[in-house]
């Protein structure tokens, strides 16, 4: 770990790397968990959106629901906190 990498930085190198490994700009709610590494699922994403406290950049085409992916990194961003951040690399 660098030393002089903050949390807030560590975090959001993580999502970062999440992201790239993505291959699309959307993320259907139905792979929430794959892309999320299984910390999120569709049912508690259904859950937050009815709430109105899911991430912006909510789509709709027909009957599936997906997200804009780097709102929804600001979103997971936003609900994270690295524990352990000196095993993080």
């Amino acid at each position: 770990m660098n030393e002089t990498q903050t949390t807030e930085d560590q975090l959001r190198t993580a999502f970062e790397r999440m992201a790239a490994n993505w291959p699309s700009e959307v993320v259907a709610r139905t792979s929430i968990e794959k892309f999320s590494g299984e910390m999120v699922s569709s049912k508690a994403m259904a859950n937050y959106d009815s709430l109105g406290e899911g991430p912006e950049g909510r789509i709709k085409i027909g009957r599936k629901t997906g997200y804009l992916k780097e709102p929804l990194i600001q979103w997971l961003m936003a609900r994270s906190k690295l524990v352990n951040p000196e095993i993080v690399r």
